[in-house]
This record gives structure tokens, C-alpha cells and sequence, in this order.
């Protein structure tokens, strides 16, 4: 059983017993429901911005603890003050130490695109990310069938939410090429082992058609790696653990920014 396999059992468990506590129809009610979400393409091709999407990340199961200290709102709000175009949080709680509140907190203290960064599995995951306060949902392409694909975009964009799709493979891309998708994320990192390649952008980066958003995610740790992924023709870029693994995340961001 691969690590992959491993988190989409747990989160099974963990969805059902979400959904025994805090039944769909109570999300509907909560304050963040009702509010509008953020456009991710309008912030991602501001030029005002730099095109990252940067990580709120405690732990991962390949690197175990990287930072157990900083504060989400702190950290996220140095990520807009640098000029990120969007932050992603992570909510796993078994493997990757997030919680939802750790979503909540972030809406509060900053006014750019949130991704809720989540093995989804159900659309009661997808509610709970808009009663929360997220813009935007992550479709993992190797966790979901095509239809499941469809099915929860289509949700997502009903209720208002942003859509990205990851994916990891030529066949997982073309498979699952829906309308109600925003973005398109290819994942450098092997779900099954956790190995990285930013070979896996560029060969895929062709292949994305030009009307979604076209993002590089994970082993972007140097400046430079994104220069030569925008001059390719990416047009954002997912750096989770480089500011994470540092003392001080806010200012890792602004030295890579001034970098650029």
C-alpha cells in the first residue's frame, strides 16, 4: 500500500464521521458560505503579483515536522505582503498536521485566493471548504475517477468555489479536461513514493490547453526554477515546504521575491 493509498483510506474514515458531527445542510449556514470567493485567475495573472501559490504546511509524511511553531495568520499574512497571488492551506490533519480552523484564520487575515490543500474524496468535503473560508478546492486527478472529476468541479463552481485540478501523468490530464475547471496543476512529486522531477512540468506543459491556468507544483526551492518554468509558459508556481522549512517564513518569501 502506497503512502497515497494510505491517506485516501483515513480520509474516508475521517469524512464520515465529519459528516455524522456536522451534518451538509449545517455548513450551508455558516458566516464563510455566504461570501463570495476570490477569482484565482484574476489574482494568478495580476502583474501586480508574482503567480505563487504559497504553502501553509506544518508536516508532510515525507519530511515528518518541518514547522510546528508559525502562526498561520502570521505566515500568510507575510506571503500577501510579499506578493504571493494566492496561499495554500493545508487541513490534513493524520499526516500532514492542518486542521479547518487553520482555514478560517487565514480568510481572516488576508485578502487574496485561499486554496484549501485537501485530499477530497467527497463533496462534503468541497461544502466544508466554502463554510470555511476557502476560495479555491483541489481535485487530485490519481485520487478521483473521471466522473468523480466532473462531478465535484461542477459542484464547486455551483457553489462558487475556484477549481484546480492536479495532475501527475499525460493520461490523468487528458482525461479529465472539464469546463469547470479553472487551473491545471502538474504535480512534481510521485504520490506513490514522494520522489520529485520538475522534468514532469515541462513535459506536460504543451499538452494543458491555453484557457486554464497553467501551474507547477512541489520542488520549487531556488528563484531561478521559476524564471525558467515562466519563460516556459507557466503562469504559477505551488512552493510548499522552501518557506515552511525555514525560522521565518515571511521573510524566506521576501528574499525569494527580491530574488526574482
Amino acid at each position: 500500500m502506497t503512502i497515497l493509498d494510505k491517506i485516501i483510506e483515513r480520509k474516508r474514515i475521517e469524512v464520515e464521521k465529519a459528516k455524522a458531527l456536522v451534518p451538509s445542510e449545517d455548513l450551508l449556514n455558516y458566516p464563510y458560505f455566504s461570501v463570495a470567493c476570490l477569482s484565482l485567475r484574476e489574482s494568478i495573472l495580476d502583474p501586480e503579483k508574482t503567480g505563487i501559490i504559497a504553502e501553509y504546511k506544518r508536516a508532510s509524511p515525507s519530511k515528518g515536522n518541518i514547522n510546528s511553531t508559525a502562526k498561520v495568520e502570521d505566515v500568510v499574512r507575510a506571503y500577501e505582503e510579499a506578493g504571493a497571488s494566492a496561499v495554500s492551506v493545508l487541513t490534513d490533519a493524520d499526516f500532514f498536521k492542518g486542521n479547518l480552523q487553520d482555514l478560517s484564520k487565514a480568510r481572516e487575515a488576508i485578502n487574496i485566493p485561499i486554496l484549501r490543500k485537501e485530499f477530497i474524496v467527497d463533496k462534503y468535503q468541497i461544502t466544508e471548504a466554502k463554510a470555511y473560508g476557502a476560495d479555491v478546492i483541489l481535485l487530485i486527478a490519481a485520487c478521483l475517477t473521471r466522473e468523480e472529476v466532473q462531478e465535484f468541479a461542477a459542484y464547486a463552481h455551483q457553489i462558487g468555489l475556484n477549481v484546480l485540478l492536479e495532475v501527475h501523468n499525460e493520461q490523468e490530464l487528458l482525461d479529465n479536461l472539464f469546463d469547470d475547471i479553472d487551473a491545471i496543476g502538474v504535480n512534481n512529486r510521485n504520490l506513490k513514493d514522494f520522489t520529485v522531477d520538475l522534468q514532469h512540468s515541462y513535459d506536460l506543459l504543451d499538452k494543458i490547453p491555453s484557457e486554464y491556468i497553467k501551474v507547477s507544483e512541489s520542488g520549487i526551492s531556488d528563484p531561478k526554477t521559476i524564471k525558467a518554468l515562466k519563460s516556459a509558459g507557466f503562469q504559477s508556481f505551488l512552493i510548499g515546504e522552501n518557506f515552511m522549512r525555514t525560522a521565518d517564513p515571511g521573510k524566506a518569501i521576501k528574499d525569494f521575491v527580491r530574488a526574482l
